[in-house]
């Protein structure tokens, strides 16, 4: 498994959600991967939804993300419990491992 976080140059909140995805990706011995989105075609190409991006093998960690389609160069809002924030909550990563590995268990 690989955590992916895709951020634009200067985007304040993908600094402030990197020690939560270390240390979450610590725990659970997952690799992180920081991409950086240089332009809007690249955007484009990473159906990206704004900084920072959050994705689990290349699926976004925010539920319901794979049906929207306002991608660009943008700063990105989370609709989370507590209201919106600047990244998603630590709780929406730790699912995304849990149903990445329920899904790779043999059954």
């Amino acid at each position: 498994m690989t955590i992916e976080i895709l951020y634009f140059e200067g985007c304040p909140n993908h600094e402030a959600l990197l020690p939560h995805v270390r240390e979450i990706a610590a725990a659970a011995d997952i690799d992180i991967e920081l991409r950086r989105v240089a332009d809007l075609d690249a955007a484009m190409r990473e159906r990206f939804l704004g900084s920072p991006t959050v994705r689990l093998d290349g699926e976004d960690v925010e539920p319901g993300a794979s049906e929207r389609s306002d991608f660009g160069m943008k700063c990105r809002l989370y609709h989370a419990p507590d209201g919106l924030c600047g990244t998603p909550p630590d709780g929406w990563i730790r699912d995304a491992i849990d149903r990445a590995a329920r899904d790779r268990s043999p059954r």
